[in-house]
């Protein structure tokens, strides 16, 4: 037996709180922009994802009218910071609904590092970063999606494994339904497998 809804069934963001309870795990952009007016922002999206690979394009959702999206928009550039466990308190601070002029890395006493190709700062603590230059955004309803392409990749080389990122050491961070996220967990090596006539 199952329990069926549609949207109607649950107005509001009733229905937006079922999607997220489901979709999971969904990795984190750990997003910094910089406002034409020079501030620092910072924020978690947790609608994230690889667009396309060639060109490399990845893809994160502002549900709203965000200041990633906004700064994004203004000056045609951001980095999607990995969200790492040892930094998830400081990935949740930067979630609080700051004003624009507040910049977070201050705020909640994040370390910033220049990036090598983009003007936005990366994390300097996080792991991975992905200095992107905005490629196009498509609005959906309440929600734009961000496409940026991948112009430089900054890995600590203390996550790297023969060189190529090992994931036990990266360490991501995941969200869940409600206030919950998650951490790794258990790994497992599955090879795909070949078709055969």
């Amino acid at each position: 037996m199952r329990t069926e809804r549609t949207p109607d069934d649950l107005p509001g963001r009733a229905f937006y709180r079922l999607l997220t309870a489901v979709v999971v795990p969904r990795p984190i952009a750990w997003v910094s922009t910089t406002s034409a007016a020079g501030v620092d922002n910072l924020a978690p999206h947790s609608f994230f994802t690889i667009a396309c690979t060639e060109p490399p394009i990845v893809q994160f959702t502002s549900v709203g009218r965000k200041d990633s999206l906004r700064n994004a928009e203004e000056t045609g550039e951001f980095v999607v910071n990995l969200a790492s466990e040892p930094l998830q308190e400081q990935i949740n601070a930067t979630g609080t609904p700051f004003p624009p002029e507040v910049g977070e890395f201050d705020r909640v006493g994040v370390g910033r590092e220049p990036s090598a190709v983009v003007k936005p700062p990366r994390v300097a603590a996080s792991p991975v970063a992905l200095e992107c230059v905005l490629h196009s955004t498509l609005c959906l309803g309440d929600s734009t999606v961000v496409f940026g392409r991948v112009v430089h990749v900054a890995l600590d080389e203390d996550v790297l494994v023969d060189g190529h990122p090992e994931v036990t050491r990266l360490r991501p961070l995941a969200r869940l339904g409600r206030n919950e996220w998650s951490t790794l967990g258990e790994v497992r090596a599955v090879d795909r497998l070949p078709y055969t006539p």
